[in-house]
C-alpha cells in the first residue's frame, strides 16, 4: 500500500485547468507515475474531504529538448483529471 500523500503530487495552474475548474467542478493534479486511478481516487477523497465522480489520466512524454551543445530530456509525468461530485467544492489557493 502506498502512502496517500506520495501519490498526489501538486496541483496543475493552467488555462485548461482554470477553465475546468470553473465551468465543469474538474480539477488537474500531477501525479505518481506508478499510481492507478482507484489509489488516485482514494488518496484525493481522504485527504480532501470531497466525493470524487471520475479519475482520467494522460501520460505527458518526455521531450527532448537542447541548450547550446548538450542536449537532455525533459522529465515525463502522469496528469489527472479529478471530477467531482454535484455540490462538491475544492479550492487549491484559499484552502480546504
Amino acid at each position: 500500500m502506498k502512502n496517500i500523500h506520495t501519490i498526489i503530487k501538486k496541483p496543475l495552474f493552467t488555462e485548461k485547468a482554470t477553465f475546468l475548474k470553473e465551468n465543469e467542478n474538474k480539477l488537474y493534479v500531477e501525479v505518481d507515475m506508478n499510481s492507478n486511478k482507484i489509489e488516485i481516487k482514494r488518496a484525493f477523497e481522504e485527504i480532501f474531504k470531497v466525493k470524487v465522480a471520475r479519475v482520467t489520466t494522460t501520460i505527458r512524454p518526455a521531450k527532448w529538448k537542447r541548450f547550446g551543445k548538450s542536449v537532455g530530456q525533459t522529465k515525463k509525468i502522469k496528469k489527472a483529471v479529478i471530477t467531482l461530485k454535484p455540490g462538491e467544492k475544492l479550492d487549491f489557493i484559499e484552502g480546504v
